[in-house]
């Protein structure tokens, strides 16, 4: 099973969250359902607009690290580039 790197947001260029994981559709389910406590229940970041698949553990963790580095604006257009609606995209995973 691989890995994944993702963006979840609130709504069209709304509040991002940024996370990796290995099983991205129970996750995203997590998010959804509110289920656990924290950043994305507060503020309501329950949208999946953009992901990748990494081979690795490794390789995504280091994706990650590196996108959090990054300025909001060039999320914005990586989401944009892939998914111009901001269409939640959990409907569509696997």
């Amino acid at each position: 099973m691989p890995f994944h790197v993702y963006l979840m947001a609130s709504g069209q260029h709304g509040t991002l969250y940024l996370g990796v994981i290995r099983d991205l559709a129970r996750r995203v389910h997590e998010h959804k359902s509110k289920v656990l406590p924290g950043f994305t229940r507060t503020y309501g970041v329950d949208r999946l607009v953009w992901y990748e698949e990494h081979a690795t553990a490794r390789e995504a963790i280091d994706r990650e690290k590196d996108m959090k580095k990054w300025r909001r604006d060039w999320k914005i257009r990586l989401i944009e580039e892939n998914n111009p609606l901001w269409s939640d995209l959990y409907p569509l995973l696997p």
